[in-house]
């Protein structure tokens, strides 16, 4: 090559622009929101969150009691709500509380990962570690489309097929069954009527679905998929829906009501874990819980 033609050359490749630079320390969230792999932090918070909220709901309940006009006979409607309200607040503590232990970290952790995603190439991983951001580290987050429509086929399908199909083995045993699985919620909301009835109507169609969500799907299987992450791409995933919904189904202590509720549990894992979001897991949460509240008031 002439002279003049390597001058060329050499001119040209310095002009070139140089490709950008990322790190593991800044993750691209993929352009359709679903998250990679999971937490490595939560899972202690998560069981301490459960034991937590049910301890603060019977000492809730029984101070409730304790102050009624009628000790012995305190209102049902009264117990139900402040055993809610404290069961969110163990819920809703442990979240709080897995987040911040988490986003201690987090800052230390940001060199040493940049330097393994040198070494192995993995500077797509999602950070692990916890940034600090309830809405980032859980996925707490609503597309009007497709999480809303998605949301609301998932919540009256598994109203209408899912549970009856899971419940029909049951059916030999349990006479009136279907009847049966009703009776939990008509307890509910049955001292309930006007403003108190509609009060009620928000905490469980509301309330309970944003906070059972943020917990469930967001802060337990999230830490599930992080543990069983090394278990496989497949597996781990499917093992970490399948426990979060055992263990969404048994604090219902419901025991008619479990195989469906576990199987609602597993459809909520799904929409949660196969968007990284989990805005249409709580609007199908939402419109299963609304839809039965609909069902009890006009049958009255």
């Amino acid at each position: 090559m002439a002279p003049d033609d390597d001058a060329r050359s050499v001119k040209s490749r310095r002009g070139r622009a140089k490709p950008a630079v990322t790190t593991a320390s800044e993750p691209k969230e993929p352009a359709s929101g679903r998250v990679p792999v999971g937490n490595s932090f939560g899972l202690p918070e998560a069981m301490f969150g459960v034991v937590a909220g049910f301890v603060l709901a019977f000492v809730a309940v029984s101070v409730y009691a304790a102050l009624s006009l009628h000790p012995r006979h305190p209102s049902q409607y009264g117990e139900d709500v402040v055993s809610l309200i404290a069961l969110w607040v163990g819920l809703v503590g442990a979240v709080v509380a897995a987040t911040r232990i988490a986003a201690r970290d987090h800052l230390g952790a940001r060199a040493g990962r940049t330097a393994r995603a040198g070494r192995t190439g993995r500077a797509g991983r999602a950070d692990l570690k916890g940034v600090g951001s309830v809405a980032r580290d859980y996925g707490l987050a609503l597309r009007p489309w497709p999480d809303i429509p998605l949301g609301i086929v998932a919540g009256v399908a598994s109203q209408y097929l899912l549970v009856p199909v899971v419940e029909a083995p049951l059916l030999p045993f349990v006479h009136h069954l279907y009847t049966r699985l009703g009776h939990p919620a008509q307890s509910l909301t049955g001292d309930a009527f006007g403003t108190g009835l509609v009060v009620l109507a928000v905490l469980v169609c509301v309330g309970s679905p944003v906070v059972e969500e943020l917990f469930f799907r967001g802060l337990l299987l999230r830490s599930l998929l992080g543990t069983f992450e090394q278990i496989g791409p497949r597996l781990g995933p499917a093992l970490s829906i399948v426990v979060t919904a055992l263990v969404f189904a048994l604090v219902h202590f419901e025991a008619l009501q479990f195989l469906g509720l576990a199987g609602f549990g597993v459809v909520l894992g799904v929409l949660a874990w196969r968007t990284g979001r989990l805005g249409p897991s709580i609007v199908a949460h939402m419109t299963f819980n609304t839809v039965t509240i609909i069902a009890i008031v006009v049958a009255r």
